[in-house]
């Protein structure tokens, strides 16, 4: 063991301990003092300096999140959480002058939990007097570009409760504090408003941008969050100057290397006049780019204040000595402080504030450096986080449904809550951390969906065996198993595969009646089911494609799916089925059919589809053409591959690609093939064709008989890299639409945001990686269109992509790389599984047709609908009937349920239906569209919730801001003034002489000291250099007050107004609107 691993760990073992033998009883009580008037006061006509002690502890990353709580692995990261807390606790309860923030509730509760009731009473003075606050709040410190809004509500809401049942209104935080996400989305700071927050510090910022902003006095600003809903949406937003360390030698952490104060009176090391002058000038500095006489200054990093007493004394010890210069004329007034405290001085500037209304995508720290490749990064792994949200909301709606709620349901869903709270962490579904840590959140997922397993297996049964007069074994404590076969992905489940006879259960998590087809894997093609009427429905039997089959370590024996139409399953509710295998003698009769396989044709095109689309691929088996809407229009798609460009990072120009950053090399791209082998199956109820690309990428493209979409099931890997060559895949569709550089990707799932290639709304971008430097995050949907045609696609998790060309979208799916990418993850991304590349599997769903002038619903809308169909599909639940004969099964069992009474207009969607506190439900309603998407569908909706929620004994409801935690008729927000429209002439440019070369900002991860890049960058690479005279105004964001202020009262959908009985419960909803409520429930 090294002196510096013993000295450090001596700390711990010290002042690890402290807080438990301090005499707690001795410390003064004081009124509550919380919020903005725990601040410390500021002082006028100076230059305030807002010294925020902070850390930030990663939820995972270099380790796991128990590594990183516990503090093992040392020799990985020098970092335990449980001693931070312990160490700042103690340190703060010795003087009533420091202040300290804390973000993530992961973290602070596992903590809590093992704390002595003396040391919890202790901490909630803490919070009540305004000294420890809780800034952000959430589960994790979220990622921004590839999390879905759903996910992020519910771990802000999880995070925010627990704050709040624990330290009531003085735990609530007021600021959000995003400082690591590489990138910002539009539809975070929307959700941020929504919840009540008074604004939000970030970190990272294109660099181009950061400084055009710090030039122009425009780093901190108001920030429309939505083209929809108005001012509610607006964010006062920070952009910080120092990305969220200390300034350059003034981190005084355990962990640093800078030179403590000291400032012995006779000391011959004596430094306090330097080191005073150096911070005062760094003050200054960097009070020449923001706009008042407030500054903020993050003293912290990554995993700080281990030993909080060292960071502590020397920021003592420079606020003193700093301040003492005020008697010989110095305006710069140091205090301890907080986000909060900074934003109030902000908003008593009584100043007015740029806006924005973009989102701060891609993120840029160099000119080759775009961290665009975390959008696909460890796609299996975002897959698993979107079917852990899934599976999370069954779970808090059979939760709520239960008949009898057994004590279990509770610590299961809670477990659940937090797990999918740990995977929205900016280094855990972004696919940036290790791949130990990978698998560590993989694991955690597989043991939540095991405990929401047992619950809706109780749920289930309760609803389904309403006596056991019936059962067989009356001795079992569950009848049936309601088994989750978790490798569908690959065609695998063990219960249809190995028995006979077995029920599907279809549950359905939406509020609204669904039809939807289902695949089945089987050994063989010849079943029969039976509806919950007994009624024999038509199916038909598809191969399985000889590559799915012939994946390593694929452990079944389905050779077969059976498809088949599942209607009216009801809403908030189940239907299920019998499946029964056939006796060979009885073939394929009573509903069951075979696929016909079409011989393989050389001279003609081949064509699938229905009367809604239809698509043909040309001779060498490529798509070459769609059909729909009554147009006609060459589209093709393709497989190709980027080479990840490997360099030394020890310059900007050799910046390799990995985790984080897409660079490929000399943007060179390879097409996956010229020949595409292909199979086609055809039958009633869909149509399949089966292309195979080469011996790692295949696909099969499929059109349902009643969809106005097409299906793609792409299967990518494992990626050679026999060649020594990293490879990027990725799946091009080409048309004719004449798209103008123009192309539109979702934020988080919701509101759509307009992209251009080689363009940034708020400055004259330098774009140095032509490809990488036009990717987006695509969370669910990319389209593109023109006056006649338009082409979108949705996707099946967080995905990167672009439109490179008009009329092009492409997605990047998978990616194995040979090199880090040197951003401090300190591994090439190279996924193996079984001793071989990762193989991913995913859909797309490819929607095209007129762009307007549509019969019935308008396209934009029909992808809004299905959008919401294929993020929570119905969930199988199969069970064992070898006892139960299909007549048995049907008379003795109740095989459809619903949970709600009232069907929601289709724009609407329960977003929320969860058990909250005792006798409460936690349930938000959302409108999916916005305005303009649809003449019908974009209206305004009206309905009773009571009518709704029928199912329970109903008192009363309240609404709260969207987190569910604040009463939103007492949720008051600071307001700040938007700049006069002619400010767009900026009045604030500093127009000082730029050097002639920088130098960036390292990006460079853990974050502790301040690190500068070596390599100086000419100042024209920077963008300011032409943009610091006049800003164009965004024309769209004049719309901004079209939300709540103008509510449509007329129109097609007067059938969505409420019946006016029960006036109290009648909710309207406007496009995009969200409205969050606590239900009361009649004790039982």
């Amino acid at each position: 063991m090294s002196a510096k691993t013993s000295v450090w760990l001596a700390f711990f073992c010290v002042f690890g301990c402290l807080i438990h033998d301090a005499d707690l009883r001795s410390i003064q009580q004081r009124a509550s003092q919380c919020g903005y008037q725990s601040c410390h006061p500021t002082k006028p006509n100076m230059l305030n300096v807002h010294l925020v002690a902070h850390t930030h502890d990663d939820v995972g990353w270099l380790k796991t999140v128990d590594q990183y709580y516990y503090g093992s692995e040392t020799r990985i990261q020098k970092a335990g959480v449980q001693y931070i807390i312990d160490s700042v606790v103690e340190a703060l309860l010795r003087d009533p002058e420091k202040r300290f923030i804390y973000v993530e509730s992961a973290f602070f509760f596992k903590w809590w939990k093992e704390q002595k009731p003396k040391v919890q009473d202790a901490v909630k003075m803490l919070v009540e007097q305004g000294r420890l606050e809780f800034i952000g709040g959430a589960w994790s410190m979220n990622d921004e570009a590839t999390t879905h809004y759903q996910s992020v509500i519910d771990q802000f809401s999880w995070g925010l409760r627990l704050l709040n049942d624990t330290f009531g209104e003085c735990g609530r935080p007021r600021v959000g504090w995003q400082i690591d996400p590489f990138g910002h989305s539009r539809e975070m700071a929307s959700m941020f408003a929504q919840m009540g927050f008074d604004g939000m510090f970030f970190g990272r910022l294109d660099y181009q941008d950061k400084d055009e902003r710090l030039m122009t006095k425009n780093a901190e600003m108001i920030w429309h969050g939505s083209a929809n809903l108005g001012e509610e949406a607006d964010l006062f937003s920070g952009a910080l100057y120092n990305n969220y360390q200390a300034p350059d030698g003034f981190c005084f952490d355990i962990l640093c290397n800078d030179q403590p104060i000291i400032d012995g009176k006779h000391s011959p090391d004596n430094n306090v006049k330097e080191r005073i002058d150096t911070f005062l000038d760094f003050a200054k500095t960097q009070s020449q780019y923001y706009r008042t006489n407030n500054i903020i200054v993050t003293m912290g990093g990554d995993f700080t204040y281990q030993a909080a007493h060292v960071y502590y004394k020397n920021l003592d010890k420079l606020i003193r000595y700093a301040n003492e210069r005020q008697a010989n004329g110095s305006n710069i007034n140091l205090l301890y402080s907080t986000p909060s405290c900074y934003l109030k001085s902000l908003h008593d500037a009584g100043i007015t504030w740029p806006s924005k209304s973009d989102d701060f995508f891609p993120y840029a720290s160099d000119p080759h450096a775009y961290w665009t490749g975390y959008f696909t990064s460890r796609p299996t792994l975002k897959r698993f986080e979107r079917d852990g949200n899934h599976f999370l909301q069954i779970c808090k709606q059979l939760s709520a449904l239960a008949p009898q709620k057994p004590e279990e349901f509770d610590p299961h869903l809670t477990f659940m809550r937090e797990t999918l709270g740990i995977m929205q962490h900016h280094d855990a579904i972004t696919g940036t951390e290790k791949e130990k840590v990978a698998l560590d959140y993989a694991k955690r997922m597989s043991v939540a969906f095991r405990a929401c397993g047992a619950t809706t297996r109780n749920v289930l049964n309760q609803l389904t065996v309403q006596s056991k007069e019936n059962v067989k074994d009356k001795s079992a404590k569950y009848v049936f198993e309601f088994k989750t076969c978790a490798l569908l992905n690959i065609t695998s489940c063990p219960v249809s595969e190995v028995n006979d006879r077995f029920a599907l259960t279809l549950y359905n998590p939406l509020a609204h009646t669904v039809n939807e087809y289902v695949r089945i894997p089987v050994p063989e093609p010849n079943y029969k089911i039976i509806d919950n009427q007994g009624i024999t429905l038509e199916s038909q039997a598809v191969p399985i494609p000889q590559v799915l089959i012939d994946i390593k370590h694929r452990n079944s024996t389905a050779k077969y799916e059976i498809v088949f139409l599942a209607t009216n399953i009801p809403p908030l509710g189940y239907r299920t089925y019998y499946v029964e295998k056939l006796d060979s003698s009885e073939g394929s009769t009573e509903g069951s059919t075979a696929s016909r396989a079409l011989p393989k044709r050389t001279s003609s095109v081949t064509v699938i589809g229905n009367s809604h689309i239809q698509l043909g691929f040309d001779t060498n088996g490529f798509l070459s053409e769609v059909t729909a809407d009554g147009l006609t229009r060459l589209v093709s798609q393709d497989f190709l591959f980027y080479e990840g460009a490997v360099g030394n990072n020890a310059e900007f120009l050799n910046r390799s690609s990995g985790a984080y950053i897409f660079r490929p090399n000399e943007d060179k791209i390879h097409f996956a093939t010229d020949q595409v082998e292909i199979e086609v199956y055809k039958g009633d109820l869909v149509h399949e064709v089966h292309q195979k690309f080469n011996n790692w990428i295949s696909q099969v493209v499929r059109v349902y008989n009643k969809d106005s979409y097409a299906e793609f099931e792409w299967l990518v890997g494992p990626i050679p890299i026999d060649d020594g060559i990293g490879k990027e895949v990725i799946t091009r569709f080409n048309s004719d639409i004449a798209s103008d550089g123009i192309f539109r990707t979702d934020s988080n799932g919701r509101e759509m945001i307009k992209r251009k290639i080689n363009h940034r709304d708020t400055w004259s971008v330098k774009i140095n990686e032509a490809v990488a430097g036009n990717y987006y995050p695509i969370t669910t949907k990319i389209d593109l269109e023109d006056d006649t045609a338009r082409m979108a696609i949705l996707t099946d998790r967080a995905q990167g992509g672009s439109s490179l060309k008009d009329g092009s979208l492409e997605l990047m799916v998978h990616r194995r790389l040979l090199k880090d990418d040197a951003f401090g993850v300190g591994e090439a991304l190279n996924e193996t599984e079984f001793g071989d590349g990762l193989i991913a599997r995913g859909k797309h769903h490819l929607f095209f047709g007129k762009s307007t002038d549509r019969e019935g619903v308008s396209l934009k809308g029909i992808e809004r609908l299905t959008q919401l169909e294929k993020l929570l599909p119905t969930w199988k639940f199969f069970s064992n009937m070898e006892d139960y004969s299909a007549d048995e099964w049907q008379t003795a069992f109740t095989n459809t349920f619903s949970g709600i009474s009232l069907v929601l207009p289709k724009p609407v969607h329960l977003l929320t239906l969860e058990p909250w506190h005792e006798n409460q439900l936690l349930v938000r309603f959302e409108h999916i569209l916005e305005n303009g998407e649809d003449a019908s569908y974009s209206q305004p909706a009206q309905f009773n919730v009571r009518n709704v929620l029928s199912a329970f004994e109903v008192e009363g409801i309240r609404e709260t801001t969207l987190d569910g935690n604040a009463w939103l008729d007492e949720s008051r927000r600071l307001q700040f003034a938007p700049d006069p429209e002619e400010a767009a002439v900026n009045t604030y440019a500093t127009f000082s002489q730029p050097a002639e070369s920088v130098h960036l900002l390292s990006a460079e991860k853990p974050m502790l000291a301040v690190k500068y890049a070596d390599e100086a960058l000419p100042a024209g690479q920077l963008g300011a250099e032409s943009n610091r005279i006049r800003r164009e105004t965004d024309s769209q964001q004049d719309k901004k007050d079209e939300g709540r202020s103008s509510k449509a009262t007329e129109g097609p959908y007067n059938s969505f107004k409420a019946d006016s009985s029960n006036q109290e419960y009648i909710i309207e909803l406007s496009p995009m609107e969200i409205r969050t409520f606590i239900v009361y429930l009649t004790p039982a």
